[in-house]
């Protein structure tokens, strides 16, 4: 054993579930090869490798945009070279609740753009959905292709105490990440040379071609154009989207790159117009179409919504599947399993209060300090309220804003998340992390990438692991 006291200060947090250890002294079974390969190496070596993860992120420009950042607008991700490893079993159990719950939300998003019989049941109040501001009118009567409203989302999932996962969201409309998830095992292969395919981790390489299949079957056309829609450079994400599309073998557009003509969707390139049939976008609905949404955007295209309503273009994720995933409508997706499908949730969702609610309202304003207030259509970890950490006056504050629109916040008690180990300044430790797979959904069903995105609140003593909030990210690992 060459490095021992490199587990020498790994302390367990109380009344928290960590990843590797079972108590003091018992490894999980899971982590036995990693335990293995970290104590057979020298510091020195692994000092190296973890500069060496660094330089690929740098070589490869693997970057996010934070915008409040008055450094600069572009950032290396942080990167933890210490996997995070969950058993198959316990990925079956994942893999089979989210497709549930897509399937269930999938349907709640055609009916509620349709027969609303959700609604008329008295299962989700009505002005839930009429006050939700990712609710389309756009969107009423619009048949979409298959009936496929959510092809892509990215659940983001948590571990609690008890060992449990729970879903913390529904990310529905332009979820991220998954190039970050894709890399994270590229630099894994190199800093763990053999290990990966000698113990059957299960692979996430063919995520691209998987989307790419799913985009490609959407259309009514034998050889579709597919195009990849971005905001542009300065986007946070636009890294995943250039890399998504370089993997995919598809055009990266941004608006001015299209246009609407006899209810057509173009894409201009030097040899004339080139028809597009399936648009990927990640742009968000307020952008998409100026002449229907906000019109001052250039982000989108003009009459792109009309082309959609024809048929004509398929729009991936649909317009409005954000009504779905609206931190308020969270709290009714178990009775949404239970209505569509007659089936009890495979995965729970954490207790949630609406702070519209008087007397959820009051019991949180009482038991602030272990709760954090979000705002319904919030996301990133911007404008919440972690009550642990806030000052009397910071909460005084927060609530006249919470009062103005209560229907605008939900309130969860603070969870302890689960722990995993990384590599910090050359010593094993543990910290924070949740879940994000990808789930894509097409005409054959819902396929989840094994494994996904594990983020990590980097510094100690955190829950926050948004990379927008200092948090990083470690590669999944899916074992046998």
């Amino acid at each position: 054993m060459k490095n021992e006291k490199q587990f020498s200060s790994y302390d367990l947090v109380a009344n928290t579930w960590d990843e590797m250890y079972k108590n003091n002294t018992e490894i999980r079974a899971q982590y036995k090869i990693i335990n293995t390969y970290l104590k057979s190496v020298s510091k020195e070596i692994l000092d190296k490798k973890e500069e060496l993860s660094k330089q690929l992120f740098m070589s490869q420009g693997v970057t996010f945009t934070v915008y409040s950042d008055n450094e600069g607008i572009e950032k290396i991700f942080p990167f933890d070279i210490v996997p995070r490893v969950i058993l198959a079993s316990e990925w079956d159990k994942i893999d089979k609740g989210i497709k549930q719950r897509l399937k269930a939300l999938n349907l709640f998003i055609k009916d509620i753009y349709h027969d609303q019989f959700i609604i008329k049941d008295g299962i989700i109040p009505a002005g839930l959905i009429y006050d939700c501001p990712n609710y389309l009118r756009e969107m009423m009567g619009v048949n979409v292709p298959h009936d496929i409203y959510v092809h892509i989302a990215g659940v983001d999932l948590i571990r609690n105490n008890d060992g449990e996962f729970y879903v913390l969201e529904d990310n529905l409309r332009t979820p991220s990440g998954v190039s970050y998830m894709l890399e994270n095992r590229e630099i894994s292969k190199r800093i763990f040379p053999g290990i990966l395919p000698k113990n059957n981790i299960r692979s996430v390489a063919n995520y691209p071609d998987l989307l790419y299949k799913k985009l490609k079957e959407i259309s009514d056309q034998n050889d579709p154009n597919i195009v990849l829609l971005t905001p542009g450079i300065y986007n946070s994400a636009y890294y995943e989207h250039t890399t998504l599309a370089r993997l995919m073998g598809i055009e990266l557009v941004e608006g001015r790159d299209l246009l609407v003509k006899d209810h057509h969707v173009y894409m201009k390139t030097t040899n004339g117009l080139k028809r597009v049939d399936v648009i990927y976008r990640r742009v968000d609905d307020e952008f998409l179409d100026p002449l229907e949404f906000n019109a001052s955007s250039t982000l989108g295209v003009a009459g792109i919504m009309a082309v959609y309503r024809k048929g004509n273009v398929a729009i991936v994720n649909a317009p409005g599947t954000g009504v779905a995933d609206d931190k308020a409508i969270y709290v009714y997706v178990p009775a949404m399993i239970k209505y569509y499908l007659n089936e009890e949730p495979l995965l729970k969702n954490i207790e949630t209060y609406q702070l519209a609610n008087p007397e959820e309202y009051k019991h949180v304003k009482n038991n602030i300090k272990t709760m954090v207030i979000k705002k319904t259509d919030g996301s990133g970890g911007y404008g919440m309220l972690m009550g642990h950490e806030a000052d009397d006056e910071e909460i005084k504050d927060y609530f006249n804003t919470v009062d103005k629109n209560p229907a605008g916040f939900i309130a969860q008690p603070i969870l302890r998340l689960s722990t995993a180990p990384c590599s910090i300044d050359g010593q094993l430790t543990p910290r924070c992390v949740d879940l994000r797979p990808f789930a894509l959904n097409g005409v054959d069903g819902v396929d989840i990438t094994p494994g996904g995105l594990t983020r990590v609140a980097l510094k100690k003593g955190s829950l926050v692991v948004n990379s927008s909030q200092g948090g990083g990210s470690k590669d999944t690992w899916v074992i046998e």
